[in-house]
């Protein structure tokens, strides 16, 4: 049960409300049976570049960091044809979201409750994956880190929220299926949800979610 009243529920966007392995499975059967090892060093690559540059005060946008990661993995896993970059790409422009993605935000839109994505992506992106998922209308706004140069898990990233629908941390439920992305969204003072899909272990006990949940339909279940 969640203790305070939400006001807003916002989304993460690639793990959470869009399958970020959507891309290769579109072409597992081209990519050979190195594919799955292939999308994961994408994703962790992906990510791993968008930590290192802000860290180092850097900035480069999240389509760029994505075209990086998928010419790493293609280093690295030289059986998937280097020919499949542009359809990979494209691919990637339109995940196909979680099947319980829309039913959850459109639950959550009955029940009068703001809802919103936070993501790393850049806005053209967002705004294909949202069209893809047809979702649009159902979120109240869609936040990039591109606002702040900078990504998640800085403070920064967070008070985009804020600021956009002037609210205190607490009256915000983050739903993330990224554990360091909720550690960062507790720390920043939201009440995030870990979306917990593939029963990974916790990295953070120290910053621990508010609930932890297997997908989104879970999300009906919660008392606000």
């Amino acid at each position: 049960m969640i203790n305070v009243t939400p006001r807003a529920f916002v989304f993460d966007a690639y793990g959470t409300l869009f399958n970020v392995h959507a891309a290769i499975a579109r072409h597992r059967a081209a990519a050979g049976p190195d594919a799955d090892r292939f999308s994961e060093l994408w994703r962790l690559k992906q990510i791993e570049y968008s930590w290192t540059l802000t860290l180092a005060g850097q900035y480069v946008d999240f389509w760029t960091l994505t075209q990086r990661a998928l010419d790493y993995a293609f280093a690295r896993v030289p059986s998937v044809d280097r020919a499949l970059r542009p359809q990979l790409l494209q691919a990637y422009q339109e995940l196909d979201a979680y099947p319980d993605a829309r039913e959850a935000v459109a639950g959550l839109k009955i029940r009068g409750i703001t809802t919103a994505i936070l993501s790393n992506g850049s806005p053209p992106m967002l705004t294909s994956a949202v069209a893809a998922s047809g979702m649009a209308e159902l979120l109240d706004a869609v936040l990039s880190v591109d606002a702040v140069r900078m990504y998640k898990p800085r403070p920064e990233v967070y008070a985009l929220v804020t600021a956009r629908f002037v609210l205190r941390p607490e009256q915000i439920v983050f739903v993330s299926s990224n554990r360091w992305d909720v550690m960062g969204a507790a720390a920043f003072g939201f009440r995030p949800l870990w979306v917990n899909r593939t029963g990974m272990p916790d990295e953070y006990t120290d910053r621990p979610p508010l609930r932890v949940v297997p997908d989104l339909s879970a999300l009906a279940s919660l008392e606000g």
